[in-house]
């Protein structure tokens, strides 16, 4: 399923006659599918004549029509609009810092070695865009089309080829060397026949021994204090983080985020399904995939039982 429109970015020549649009205003959609299974989210029948122009690193870049198949399950909510987007980068500063960006690439470029890498969920391009200056051919996949054009109005962004979908079921074309995942993104794919999709996914764009990898925390469950649901992950100036488990058996959370600058405080909340490292390697065996690494860090450091995340590599079997 295209989970609503799917488009990829391509270049499109200086003298194209097509009106520049933007991103959140160019979207038209046509004839939307009746079937009530898809509860009116399902466009997969009925994409219209889409077009989105945008400017990225100086060239003007278009919108078209991504590859995906329908399943008909509900597309994944999109809790990153055109507030959250602009504001995205600057909450996330310290993920930006040299030491921990810089582990990151170093390892997805050992990885992905001479072939190229799918990012699901590229966002703003944090990974991307350094991934592809090290020379590594990088495409992206992302459902929220505000970060999507975040990411085109940075320097660099004509090297990243972006499509519009969700990362359980919208195709890229091409197969890929390395797919990976960062940032606790698996988790906001709020089910776990979504976060099982998504493994069948990434293998399907692999190509034989390439990896997938995830990053992703370890649930906090018992750190919490007896007959309490909440904890907080992170605090400095102008910002809290916390997380509320609010469904222990279906594996339901919420992380708030409140941000403070000169416009006030604002807050910002996003549903997570968390989800142990033993399940993530079920889905990858699911999948045609086989564990391969499992670190505490980018750094490469030993998971044990008191990590509180890891950074996971699954490669896809062989014929």
């Amino acid at each position: 399923m295209s989970h609503g429109p799917s488009y990829e970015r391509v270049t499109a020549p200086q003298n194209a006659e097509d009106d520049e649009l933007t991103v959140a205003n160019a979207i038209a959609l046509t004839e939307p599918n009746p079937n009530p299974a898809c509860w009116g989210y399902c466009f997969c029948f009925g994409v219209g004549s889409v077009r989105q122009l945008l400017t990225a690193g100086g060239e003007r870049t278009r919108w078209r029509p991504g590859s995906a198949r329908c399943q008909c399950p509900r597309v994944p909510d999109d809790h990153f609009g055109q507030d959250v987007a602009a504001r995205y980068d600057e909450s996330t500063s310290a993920m930006f810092d040299a030491g921990v960006l810089g582990r990151t690439v170093d390892v997805l470029t050992e990885l992905a070695a001479d072939g190229a890498a799918l990012e699901f969920a590229v966002g703003t391009g944090r990974v991307a865009l350094p991934l592809a200056a090290r020379g590594v051919p990088v495409s992206g996949l992302e459902l929220s089309t505000a970060m999507a054009e975040q990411l085109s109005a940075k320097v660099g962004a004509h090297r990243i080829e972006v499509t519009i979908g969700d990362m359980a079921t919208t195709r890229v074309d091409g197969h890929f060397r390395l797919v990976y995942l960062v940032f606790n993104t698996i988790g906001n794919l709020t089910t776990q026949d979504q976060q099982v999709a998504c493994f069948t996914n990434a293998a399907a764009h692999l190509e034989p021994g390439g990896c997938f990898v995830i990053e992703v925390g370890v649930p906090d469950l018992r750190r919490l204090p007896p007959g309490e649901d909440a904890r907080v992950f992170s605090h400095a100036p102008g910002y809290v983080g916390y997380d509320r488990y609010t469904d222990l058996v279906a594996q339901q959370a919420m992380s708030h985020h409140f941000v403070a600058d000169g416009s006030g405080a604002h807050e910002f909340r996003t549903p997570f399904r968390y989800v142990w490292p033993s399940e993530l390697d079920l889905m990858a065996t699911l999948a045609g995939m086989t564990a391969r690494h499992r670190w505490a860090d980018w750094d490469r450091s030993p998971f044990t039982d008191e990590s509180t995340s890891h950074v996971s590599v699954w490669t896809k079997a062989q014929p």
